[in-house]
């Protein structure tokens, strides 16, 4: 790389969701609640999915790895901007910048791959039940999850390959509350349209490849149920209604900032808060208020807990 590519801005400044004051102590106040039960929220399924042996099957482990991938996903953000609301200057180290668009895509391509994962989970036990055991084997789980991780990994450093080249030598200032790759690509010294494009269809083809998966993935669920007994059709289409509630909230915001950008400041800044903290905050929330068993495993776990107080 020659000296001309040499980045020589060492941070950049984060202008954040508004620059009111009273404002940001709202904002301070209505996140900080929000990262805490995200993260309480989470950690209460994984606990739970862990501990109770009623929900050791491929659909729970799927679900205890959701809820870590939406803990991980927030705690890339949400912390950095509940901070920056005490702050007079926001600024985020060039490093960190960088380090903010590797996680978020890494997390978040990861997330995708996963959602796709709990669909074909779902399309096995409804429409091949008698195969359900043989095919959604604990090996194969893993397997799922693993190439999940790994899907996103590849996503994220094929996107890192190129912005750590880009040579940033002017503006530095991000019209947000975090570092992603389209308002970043922007303050390169170069002309970045098409780049901008190119890294834009980079995202968009993972999370369109995904979306349409999915959409294949319930059609044929939701087929089959059609065909099934009134009562495993009720309780087939509570499950499937949760998953297809979580894969709108998660990928309607990704189509917008990757696949179709609005490129509106106030809706861009919506969406990202949606991504990073909204959909976190519900997916513990739908799987728990819909989910006979969750809720189960949550009475069992409290008489237990109870209990073990009682005999102290």
């Amino acid at each position: 790389m020659d000296k001309g590519n040499v980045s020589i801005v060492s941070e950049f400044v984060l202008l954040g969701l508004c620059h009111s004051q009273n404002m940001q102590v709202l904002f301070l106040i209505i996140f900080f609640i929000l990262y805490l039960i995200i993260i309480s929220g989470n950690i209460v399924i994984m606990i739970l999915i862990i501990t109770d042996p009623h929900l050791h099957c491929p659909m729970y482990f799927l679900l205890a790895n959701l809820s870590f991938v939406d803990m991980w996903l927030s705690s890339v953000t949400t912390p950095k901007m509940i901070t920056d609301f005490l702050r007079e200057n926001k600024t985020i180290s060039f490093g960190g910048c960088m380090c903010q668009i590797l996680y978020v895509h890494f997390v978040g391509g990861g997330e995708m791959v996963l959602l796709v994962v709990m669909a074909y989970d779902r399309f096995v036990a409804i429409c091949k039940p008698l195969h359900y055991s043989t095919i959604m084997s604990l090996q194969k789980c893993t397997g799922l999850v693993v190439t999940s991780w790994t899907i996103g990994f590849v996503h994220a450093m094929s996107q890192m390959a190129v912005i750590v080249q880009l040579p940033f030598c002017g503006p530095r200032e991000i019209d947000s509350f975090f570092c992603d790759i389209p308002l970043v690509i922007k303050l390169a010294c170069i002309d970045s349209y098409n780049l901008g494009i190119l890294m834009n269809t980079d995202s968009g083809v993972l999370a369109m490849t995904c979306f349409i998966l999915l959409l294949i993935s319930y059609t044929y669920i939701l087929l089959t149920i059609r065909q099934s007994s009134k009562a495993g059709a009720s309780k087939a289409l509570s499950t499937c209604t949760a998953h297809i509630t979580v894969v709108v909230l998660f990928f309607g915001p990704c189509i917008f900032i990757y696949v179709w950008p609005l490129s509106i400041t106030w809706v861009d800044k919506f969406l990202a808060v949606f991504y990073s903290v909204i959909t976190p905050l519900l997916n513990p929330a739908i799987y728990t208020l819909r989910n006979k068993k969750i809720k189960d495993a949550m009475k069992r776990f409290r008489h237990y807990y109870m209990d073990s107080k009682g005999n102290i």
